[in-house]
């Protein structure tokens, strides 16, 4: 009996003209993102900026009017080109939400409890509410082929309704005010809000898959209640047991590794409930960060290479997708500063509200609403989102973005304001003392 052979070739590599592509793609984008959030790191503004605007300046906004011939041959406008630099700019965005989670401080949000809570429901509910109203407003022609209006205003809302936690704490830690009670309180507030938004992008999302249709959004529901008891039940112990035999091993280069195993699988778990991957690397990120048995000096290489590679990469692509051009429209410039606007006023209208109902002070609530404005990467992952999703046109898209940019910019200038009208207490210089490692002084000034 003779043994059949396959005739089946393996899959061939990636070719010698589509590497050498790659890795200049990689390179000039790299290196831009790196020079340019530089530059905004020395204009005291957020690197984020910098790198989304080598995407900017590499794309159709200036180099493509300029040199067409060289764009169209560096950066070519065909999907496997871009794919590429997706993956590794997914591989970067997934790690970037994964150590966000990490750095969730849930002991804090539960003991700023009700003014946290409060000063959060306002910050998301009235950004959100204007959201669907701007959206509803809007011109047909920002709207997508075949989107439904309604998804397309809740994606809206959605996108303007979030904060960015990580650009919040780099902010506070910059500025030096992460000791200050109302440091804490927004760190406390972003943390509700990072949440609350990443699960209202899974069910807007899927129904942006499926269709507007009760059934439809009730089994989405079912599957991010079931999302959340799998990690609460199971994953929580899983994640804990895997740290621990990491640990217990001996080899801390191992860490990094697992870490990034298990945000990747969460993230793929997530998307196979049909929601999206950041969903479950954010989840994870949670689980590792609140289980006690990640070491923060061990996981220190994995969030180097992320925040410093990977990320500046993943917004440096993003920053391709930007068409500058297009708001050279009228009713396109014009849907830009309504935009804007109602996401700069929602924001600061609802935090200082919920921050009066907290029984908090007038500088409070307004430190409160320039520090929760500050959009920054998530609200540029959540455009990301929206374009691959088909909800968002290049027009929209490119909107959204400069949300993020302007508000992340202004964050800082408004916070510094409202602190200045702000005494330090006695608690804060202990606190400030405590976070230096100095010691602690009894004194009664």
């Amino acid at each position: 009996m003779s043994l059949s052979v396959s005739s089946v070739s393996p899959v061939s590599p990636l070719g010698a003209h589509a590497l050498l592509m790659f890795l200049l793609q990689v390179g000039v984008l790299l290196g831009s993102a790196v020079l340019l959030g530089g530059l905004a790191r020395r204009a005291a503004l957020p690197s984020l900026a910098g790198e989304l605007v080598a995407g900017v300046v590499l794309g159709p906004s200036l180099l493509t009017p300029l040199a067409p011939g060289f764009a169209a041959w560096l950066l070519p406008r065909q999907p496997d080109s871009m794919h590429l630099l997706d993956a590794v700019g997914q591989l970067g965005v997934l790690l970037l939400v994964g150590i966000t989670g990490m750095n969730v401080d849930l002991g804090l949000v539960r003991r700023k409890g009700r003014a946290a809570v409060l000063v959060s429901a306002g910050g998301l509910v009235v950004p959100f509410a204007g959201g669907l109203a701007v959206a509803l407003a809007l011109p047909a022609a920002l709207l997508a082929d075949g989107v439904d209006r309604t998804v397309f205003a809740l994606f809206t809302g959605v996108a303007l309704c979030v904060s960015a936690l990580p650009v919040i704490a780099r902010t506070l830690l910059d500025m030096g005010l992460l000791h200050r009670d109302i440091g804490q309180l927004i760190v406390g507030a972003s943390v509700v809000d990072d949440i609350a938004g990443w699960l209202l992008l899974s069910v807007v999302s899927a129904m942006a898959t499926t269709g507007v249709h009760g059934p439809d959004i009730v089994w989405s529901v079912v599957c991010l209640a079931g999302l959340l008891a799998g990690a609460v039940f199971l994953g929580r112990p899983l994640v804990r047991r895997l740290l621990r035999w990491s640990g217990r091993s001996g080899n801390g280069e191992s860490l990094p590794a697992l870490c990034t195993v298990l945000i990747v699988l969460g993230a793929a778990a997530s998307h196979a409930l049909h929601m999206e991957a950041i969903i479950g690397a954010f989840l994870v990120g949670v689980l590792i960060g609140s289980s006690g048995e990640a070491d923060r000096e061990r996981l220190a290489p994995l969030r180097v290479f992320a925040v410093t590679v990977l990320a500046p990469l993943f917004f440096a692509t993003a920053g391709l997708r930007i068409d500058l051009t297009a708001l050279a429209r009228p009713e396109v410039a014009g849907s830009a500063l309504l935009v804007l606007a109602v996401a700069i006023a929602g924001k600061f209208a609802g935090a200082y509200a919920g921050a009066r109902a907290g029984r908090l002070g007038h500088w409070e609530g307004l430190a409160l609403g320039a520090g929760l404005n500050s959009r920054g990467v998530i609200e540029v992952i959540i455009a990301m989102v929206g374009l691959r999703l088909g909800i968002l046109t290049t027009e929209m898209y490119t909107i959204i973005v400069l949300v993020a940019i302007v508000t992340s910019v202004l964050a800082a200038p408004l916070l510094r304001a409202a602190v200045r009208r702000m005494p330090v207490t006695r608690e804060e210089r202990v606190r400030e003392r405590v976070m230096a490692g100095e010691p602690v002084l009894e004194s009664n000034s």
